[in-house]
């Protein structure tokens, strides 16, 4: 057993992760050619195929599933030995972190963490990713990102993830709006029009599911990409949006004319999570990047419901 070394298992970990040669090899940084060396080399000493063809895809075989876990465990290891003097040098180093968050989470958070980075780590940058369609678990497994946060729930099982703050949602209007002029039901939310908030266009979500049980529907007039997109105007609308509830802890709502109230509805938490590759679990530079946030969230949303 003495044919295969560290670096052959880590290719092995990146094959059985992609199922696919080629996408291995793009987070690899090597060709196919020589990816596809390496899966013949790893078939000859495992005298398994590791990976076989089902319909157009590859698939990884059983053995190559059963034993990954072990694999990246050792993989782990491996790369804290390499770095175990990383967090000593901090203070001279010059990472750039490259985090994927909403609108919102960027107003409330960026500068605070950048603050707090920056007290161990002076020379650190932050880039803040925009929110797109494509699923975050890509990103997070080709190292094109180094976290992702958010609450979507569409993320590849093998990636890591840790609750952060759960808020709830209210409905903010223009002061003065008909809405609040009789107690809040259901029956009365729907007298009104709404704005939808969705990157991806979505008009409902958990205010219809719930409005469903009383056999009501509401009007979506609009659906905009974010929550900043609309507050300013909405003191000259009657139409509702339905907001987080750290954006009423981030706008003057005095100044711009606003009020809120609570949905007469059972509603679900928004649970906002960090999430990263299991590739970083014990790298001890992205492990200070995570508590370092972590930390952040706590004092930036003390009312949330952070858990730890």
């Amino acid at each position: 057993m003495r044919q295969y070394d560290l670096d052959l298992l880590r290719y092995l970990h990146v094959l059985v992760e992609e199922e696919s040669v080629s996408a291995a090899a793009r987070r690899m940084q090597v060709s196919e050619p020589a990816m596809s060396r390496h899966l013949a080399k790893l078939r000859r000493v495992f005298a398994d195929p590791i990976l076989v063809q089902s319909g157009r895809r590859m698939i990884a075989s059983s053995f190559a599933t059963g034993i990954l876990g072990r694999v990246q465990e050792v993989v782990r290891l491996a790369d804290a030995l390499i770095e175990t003097q990383a967090l000593a040098d901090l203070a001279n180093m010059a990472p750039t972190f490259t985090i994927r968050a909403n609108d919102l989470i960027i107003a409330a958070i960026g500068l605070p963490l950048l603050r707090a980075l920056r007290q161990d780590c002076p020379q650190c940058d932050i880039i803040f990713a925009p929110e797109v369609d494509d699923p975050a678990s890509d990103p997070l497994r080709h190292n094109s990102i180094d976290l992702y946060i958010g609450a979507t729930d569409a993320l590849k099982p093998e990636i890591r993830r840790q609750t952060l703050f759960r808020d709830r949602m209210y409905g903010l209007v223009r002061k003065g709006h008909p809405i609040l002029d009789e107690p809040i039901t259901p029956h009365s939310m729907v007298r009104y029009e709404y704005i939808s908030v969705s990157r991806r266009g979505r008009a409902r979500g958990p205010i219809d599911w719930a409005l469903r049980d009383y056999g009501l529907t509401r009007h979506i007039a609009m659906v905009v990409p974010n929550y900043h997109a609309m507050i300013e105007t909405m003191a000259r609308t009657d139409l509702v949006l339905a907001v987080p509830g750290m954006v009423l802890e981030n706008i003057s709502m005095e100044a711009l004319g606003l009020a809120s109230f609570e949905f007469p509805l059972d509603l679900p938490f928004v649970e906002a999570f960090q999430a990263w590759h299991p590739r970083r679990d014990t790298d001890p530079v992205h492990r200070w990047l995570r508590e370092t946030f972590f930390r952040v969230a706590r004092q930036v949303f003390p009312d949330r419901i952070l858990v730890s």
